[in-house]
């Protein structure tokens, strides 16, 4: 009982754990990028039984470009939609100053649909038209289907990249390690494997947060995501090694 009462506190919060909720979808796909395509880079690598060096710079150049392309493509979107949500509500606004009657015969019409009627239904086409920003904002949500997402550009590509590079490392930590300390490279795929499948098994639970569903769905989806994309990289590296390199 104590901890569905702490868990709800925490969601009631805006936070899951030490994530904002609001942002906890952009980590959670961010992440998931960042970890399949650094790992197939490094799956790739290792099938073509390239040296520690080429893995890493490989593995960084994706992690970073890759990374940036995923933010920038989030805030555009996410921009986007703001821009467009705000030229409809100034066309809202136009139409209510110019077009009132057809204005409140819309109104009208919407929460009559809904099965008010009489002079309840003008009570309510009164109350909601007597003030301007109320009535464009019940436009906007019936007419429209459109409501205003309170997460900025700015925040949603941040977000992004910063879980595409914390996510997207781990691949390549072992190889990192590995290239500071000297250690031994030979099983450096299989502990890279281990920490994605544990990274992806973390943000695979996040993901069924996200999406409401059951954490082990949520978790074999995405490891099993990871674990097709790996293996594809590896087979094409060994093929491409063996045809270009023998």
């Amino acid at each position: 009982m104590s901890k569905v009462i702490s868990e709800k506190k925490l969601h009631d919060e805006g936070k899951v754990w030490v994530f904002n909720k609001d942002y906890i979808a952009e980590f959670v796909y961010g992440g998931i990028d960042g970890a399949i395509t650094t790992f197939a880079v490094v799956a790739g690598a290792a099938g073509a039984s390239a040296d520690l060096t080429w893995v890493l710079i490989f593995g960084f150049a994706n992690l970073i470009a890759d990374g940036f392309s995923m933010s920038v493509g989030n805030f555009f979107s996410v921009k986007a939609d703001r821009d467009n949500f705000e030229k409809h509500k100034a066309v809202e606004y136009w139409e209510v100053d110019n077009l009132r009657e057809r204005e409140v015969e819309e109104i009208r019409e919407i929460y009559a649909a809904k099965g008010f009627e009489g002079e309840l239904l003008e009570k309510v086409v009164e109350v909601i038209t007597a003030d301007k920003d109320i009535w464009v904002d019940t436009m906007m949500k019936e007419e429209l289907e459109m409501t205003k997402d309170d997460k900025t550009p700015f925040k949603t590509a941040f977000a992004t990249f910063a879980s595409f590079s914390v996510i997207g490392i781990i691949p390549l930590l072992a190889y990192v390690f590995a290239a500071l300390f000297d250690f031994a490279t030979d099983n450096l795929f299989m502990m890279s494997s281990i920490a994605t499948g544990i990274a992806l098994m973390f943000v695979g639970y996040l993901k069924s947060i996200v999406t409401n569903t059951r954490w082990v769905k949520g978790v074999l989806e995405t490891l099993l995501l990871g674990g097709l994309a790996a293996f594809l990289a590896y087979f094409v590296g060994e093929v491409l090694a063996r045809y270009f390199l023998n």
